[in-house]
């Protein structure tokens, strides 16, 4: 998720936003290469949603199926999953490398990237652009709510039964740790599904208008509300492709243990060199005396 994550920010914020805020004149901006970091940008968000969804789903398997946990959660289990979602975004996104044409010509060389008009026109085009957006976000929103939905469900369920155990047994009244950490659970994915369902609801409003209006992606026009809509979109689904491995890590005890070592680390080599520096000036003066 983290790679995922970090491939988007690449691709999607330096290697396109900067560039065409920037360096509009680069040679990143040449219609092969504008086309082809475009294509990249698509291939990334779709591993990072579809690797967001196989942890969600990694998740409900380790709370709810005790059974299938340790056939299921292996390291030998991941690899495949993650080498097949990666496999997988690479082969449906190969076709957007083809839906561009140069937005102007110079000197017989093609100059950035303007979406063919016959992509909203074309059966084929029109067809793999509800596929794809089926694919990612629709499918991904379905899964996301279903398995938390689900994983929630059988949290609340087994915190009824072990508080009604622990009535039985007069224990009602200590804090219950077990339960505590249900509770956090539930919090950590509501969070997950609420977060990623608002950062990329702007960015489905703007595929439905395209389908149902006589807008276009990619228009450069920002005086125009649906322009300035689209891009907030793009904004908001950067930001999601990073809050969600945000929030895994840091509700992990580990990671967060893991990440107080790394700050303190700096701190503490300091500090035992001072205690050295300290330690060899006592000696010294001892051996002085």
């Amino acid at each position: 998720m983290a790679v995922a994550d970090l491939m988007v920010l690449v691709f999607s914020v330096i290697l396109y936003d900067i560039k065409e805020a920037y360096f509009p004149d680069s040679y990143l901006n040449y219609t092969p290469i504008c086309s082809f970091v475009i294509t990249l940008i698509y291939i990334s968000l779709d591993c990072s949603v579809w690797l967001t969804v196989t942890f969600t789903f990694d998740r409900f398997i380790v709370i709810c199926c005790q059974s299938l946990r340790s056939k299921y959660c292996t390291m030998k289990t991941a690899l495949k999953v993650i080498t097949m979602v990666f496999m997988l975004s690479i082969l449906q996104n190969i076709p957007i490398y083809f839906i561009f044409e140069p937005r102007e010509v110079i000197n017989d060389v093609p100059w950035s990237c303007y979406v063919k008009s016959s992509f909203y026109t074309s059966p084929i085009w029109v067809a793999y652009l509800w596929f794809g957006t089926l694919l990612t976000p629709f499918m991904p929103f379905a899964l996301i709510l279903l398995l938390n939905t689900l994983t929630i469900k059988h949290i609340i369920l087994a915190n009824r039964v072990r508080s009604k155990l622990r009535a039985s047994n007069r224990e009602a009244c200590h804090t219950d740790q077990e339960t505590e950490n249900r509770r956090k659970s539930i919090i950590l994915l509501v969070a997950i599904s609420s977060n990623f369902i608002f950062l990329w609801m702007v960015n489905l409003v703007c595929f439905i208008c395209v389908q149902f209006t006589d807008t276009q992606f990619l228009e450069t026009d920002y005086n125009d509300s649906f322009t300035i809509a689209e891009k907030s979109g793009y904004m908001l689904r950067c930001l999601s492709t990073c809050t969600n491995t945000f929030i895994y890590a840091v509700s992990q005890r580990h990671f967060r243990e893991e990440l107080k070592n790394v700050i303190s680390r700096p701190f503490l080599s300091i500090a035992n060199i001072f205690k050295r520096w300290n330690t060899k000036g006592t000696l010294s003066k001892k051996a002085n005396k």
